[in-house]
């Protein structure tokens, strides 16, 4: 039996997350949840999976869950996230927070000598050298549960040492493939969180729409998959069947393929190096029902200049991607909340990135430290 801890319970991924535990209740238990505010559904998660220990934001809301769950423990902000990621009776820690919020408990986690299954990519955007060392030194297992890198993740297992010329992350392109800049212009937040093929968080799901989140994998494969960034090529695939690939130095290319449900490389990420059979509401793939076949495009730079911000951002190193990461939280942030335009995402980025002073060396405080000069920047700014 695999205990797991689920960081971002109540989120996407966390729900789903606990969907697959369910499923598969002779494999694995719940060691402890997180939330940062919907106590509501964390309460029923609690009477469902049987937590030892569960962590919220907010210390109100930590009393009155202590309250209510006597014999559960009860933890409360960053520290209480950093303690259920390391506490002892775990197996495997999930980790799908979003945002920065993710990379100390990382650490954390890693230092127990905890297996990661994280989906919390700016843990490697940020910080993908020391924590890639931490990983190496405690010798733990870290897997990736976003589809792209949980495919490339499978198209490299019995590689046999093979030689990889690059790596193929696929992009659905987002709902505005093809728009002009100019259409762009007008993009409200209603229309940037309809996602045409996958149902993910509010944050994520703007970062596609800009193509940053394909930006950000770029980087997290880089360290991730220990590849240089150059080879790492992005193409566009509206259908979302093929969820990437790696090309070897033969020329063969091989791809893994599904319909769209993030069960699978979660489930993945808990049971490898074993794959679980999965129940009948995740859809086969049936590739004669591909009437309209599988395209892909090239990505339109000159529209979505941010994949090209994330290319510059992890050849430059140091706290370049640390900045692009924190700036763009808070321009999402203020595009979700009205303060700014989709376009002022991109273009006030690209005027961070260029003033931008870099700093090397950084450790795990450090990148924090950056990460906060950049946030109080940001909110400067606009």
């Amino acid at each position: 039996m695999k205990r797991i801890s689920i960081l971002g319970s109540t989120g996407s991924i966390g729900t789903q997350t606990l969907d697959v535990i369910a499923e598969h209740g002779d494999s694995f238990s719940v060691a402890a949840l997180s939330c940062a505010r919907n106590t509501e559904l964390l309460k029923k998660q609690i009477r469902r999976f049987r937590p030892q220990a569960v962590c919220v934001a907010d210390e109100k809301d930590a009393a009155e869950l202590a309250g209510e769950f006597g014999n559960v423990e009860v933890f409360c902000g960053d520290e209480g996230l950093k303690a259920i990621a390391a506490m002892e009776d775990c197996d495997m820690v999930v980790n799908s927070l979003m945002g920065m919020k993710g990379l100390e408990p990382t650490m954390a986690a890693i230092e127990a000598g905890h297996d990661m299954a994280f989906a919390n990519k700016e843990t490697l955007v940020v910080g993908g050298e020391p924590v890639m060392e931490a990983v190496r030194r405690k010798g733990v297992r870290f897997l990736p549960v976003d589809s792209e890198h949980s495919a490339i993740f499978q198209c490299l297992q019995g590689s046999g040492g093979n030689d990889v010329a690059r790596l193929i992350l696929t992009a659905s392109g987002g709902p505005f493939r093809g728009y002009s800049r100019h259409q762009l212009e007008g993009v409200t937040p209603e229309q940037a969180l309809a996602h045409p093929n996958w149902d993910m968080g509010k944050k994520i799901t703007i970062d596609s729409a800009t193509m940053m989140n394909k930006g950000l994998e770029v980087i997290e494969a880089r360290w991730l998959f220990d590849i240089p960034v150059d080879r790492i090529s992005v193409v566009i695939h509206p259908q979302s069947v093929l969820h990437s690939a790696v090309e070897y130095m033969d020329g063969s290319v091989i791809g893994q393929m599904g319909c769209p449900d993030m069960r699978v490389p979660i489930a993945y990420a808990l049971s490898y190096p074993a794959r679980l059979e999965m129940p009948q509401t995740v859809k086969r793939l049936e590739l004669a029902d591909l009437e309209g076949g599988m395209t892909f495009h090239k990505v339109d730079r000159d529209v979505f200049g941010t994949i090209d911000l994330a290319y510059e951002a992890c050849r430059r190193g140091g706290s370049y991607p640390v900045v692009l990461n924190g700036a763009n939280e808070v321009l999402v942030d203020m595009f979700l909340t009205g303060k700014i335009g989709f376009t002022d995402i991109q273009d006030t980025l690209m005027r961070v990135m260029d003033e931008h002073e870099p700093v090397y060396g950084l450790d795990i405080e450090g990148i924090l430290e950056e990460d906060r000069k950049i946030r109080e920047k940001m909110r400067e700014m606009i």
